[in-house]
């Protein structure tokens, strides 16, 4: 046989069972949830800054991190409300060695299912215990949600995961905001029906379940930037590509047009010092157009302790090893310039 199974896992109300959240945490849950709805509706016009390490490796380096923005969120609290990401499930892009905290809880050992459900869980409690931040994940595999259902403040769905039907789908019974990056070719159509699908409602089959879902309103997009038929990285954050944006809304019926500016990825060419000058970019263009400051919800920063990316096979503390980020000093100028510009 190609698919060996190894064993059964706990479904996700047996692991809410054994890590249960506290009433004081459930309380910050639901607190913060309204807070970003409230961005996302237009109630707040505060900005929404959904920022960390492309992917979650290392717990203490992680919470570290975190900790760090506890202290600049408390500084910035009235033009800023930041997310932190902790993205549990992201794989290097080409899928070789690391497969994210999910499968690898320990990146230098073998895949272990049970541990990495148990790990993420685990590492997105420790970060609402110790710092009050519930944090924002990847959806990478739709049947995983549930394992952290009552404890995501935002959930991303990914440009190679935007065209398929059941991220759709799960997205529309998801009650926090989602958001739908554009796919890697740049077919802005694709993330808007992405978007159009995850406000419907919606009947089909999920965890072995007929479910019912009632639809999102708090879908909605994130511009990431695209490949070419060449391979090359192509900006789609420029002031023209907002306009753009809120045309297609305009005229689409959906509800709580927004967008979130991904900074990095192809925006950046992965280039990731890129990502303050771009960010102050999408501010500058809020300025000239009031559609496209009523548009823009924030941005989507890749940012971690140090500089850059480690390499397969190193072990630098608070360094990514999947996609480049923007270093802890260079980020937190850039938090406090936001700031400013608001």
């Amino acid at each position: 046989m190609s698919m060996v199974f190894e064993r059964k896992l706990p479904i996700p109300q047996e692991v809410k069972e054994q890590y249960p959240l506290t009433y004081d945490l459930e309380t910050v849950v639901t607190k913060r949830a309204i807070e970003i709805k409230d961005i996302f509706t237009g109630k707040d016009d505060r900005l929404a800054l959904v920022i960390g390490p492309c992917s979650a490796d290392n717990e203490d380096s992680v919470i570290d991190y975190i900790s760090r923005l506890r202290t600049v969120q408390d500084k910035v609290s009235d033009k800023i409300l930041i997310i932190p990401r902790i993205y549990t499930n992201k794989p290097r892009t080409t899928g070789d060695g690391y497969k994210g905290m999910l499968h690898q809880p320990n990146p230098n050992e073998k895949p272990d299912m049970y541990k990495g459900i148990v790990a993420i869980r685990q590492l997105h409690m420790r970060a609402l215990r110790e710092t009050g931040f519930s944090c924002a994940d990847e959806m990478l595999y739709p049947e995983n949600y549930r394992y952290l259902s009552d404890i995501l403040a935002y959930v991303a769905i990914g440009a190679r995961s935007v065209e398929n039907q059941q991220h759709r789908l799960v997205s529309s019974g998801i009650d926090i905001p989602v958001g739908m990056k554009n796919p890697t070719s740049g077919d802005i159509s694709v993330m808007m029906n992405s978007i159009t699908a995850a406000q419907h409602k919606h009947t089909f089959i999920y965890r072995g379940w007929e479910v019912h879902s009632e639809g999102n309103p708090c879908a909605h997009a994130i511009l990431r930037g695209y490949v070419n038929k060449h391979g090359q990285s192509m900006p789609n954050y420029h002031y023209e590509d907002l306009v753009h944006l809120a045309e297609i809304y305009a005229n689409s019926g959906l509800e709580n047009p927004g967008v979130i500016v991904d900074t990095n990825h192809a925006n950046s060419g992965k280039k990731y010092l890129e990502q303050v000058r771009i960010a102050k970019e999408v501010l500058h263009s809020c300025r000239h157009d009031a559609d496209v400051k009523k548009l823009v919800k924030g941005f989507m920063i890749e940012s971690y302790i140090e500089d850059g990316a480690q390499k397969i096979g190193e072990c630098v503390y608070g360094k990514s090893i999947t996609d480049p980020c923007l270093g802890w000093e260079k980020t937190e100028k850039l938090i406090y310039d936001l700031a400013d510009l608001l």
